[in-house]
């Protein structure tokens, strides 16, 4: 049966720390509401980490950040296209340092922002490969 490759996305596991331990910057999406990292697509002249980060931007806010250019795993979800119609997308994630974090960001008023702990945050997002990668956090 014919099969259609799986599409790649970038997210940014946005975090700072929290005297001994560390807070998950986590944003609602726009179609659901559900809590999520922020993400999206690779962006042409930026390396992946790169994309992650513009992404926080665009979708937490996160005007400067430390970046660890390395993707520290990856998690497979569903994505319904306009077309409505459903793609499998592999999900790099970087995590990024939050240094700077404004309140008004190009998607403000399409979403929602919280910081949680890790555990806590693996247990609002529904993907289970992305609720290990938070709870290894």
């Amino acid at each position: 049966m014919l099969q259609r490759p799986k599409r790649l996305q970038v997210a940014a596991l946005c975090y700072r720390r929290d005297g001994d331990s560390k807070e998950v910057l986590l944003v609602t999406s726009r179609g659901t509401g559900r809590w999520i990292l922020p993400k999206g697509w690779p962006i042409d002249g930026l390396d992946a980490g790169e994309a992650a980060l513009q992404e926080a931007w665009e979708e937490a806010g996160v005007r400067k950040g430390a970046l660890d250019g390395t993707a520290i795993g990856s998690y497979t979800y569903d994505k319904t296209l306009k077309a409505g119609w459903s793609v499998e997308i592999d999900t790099l994630v970087y995590p990024v340092e939050v240094q700077d974090l404004h309140e008004s960001f190009p998607e403000a008023d399409q979403r929602k922002r919280k910081w949680v702990r890790p555990q806590d945050a693996a247990n609002m997002v529904q993907e289970p490969e992305l609720q290990s990668i938070l709870r290894d956090l």
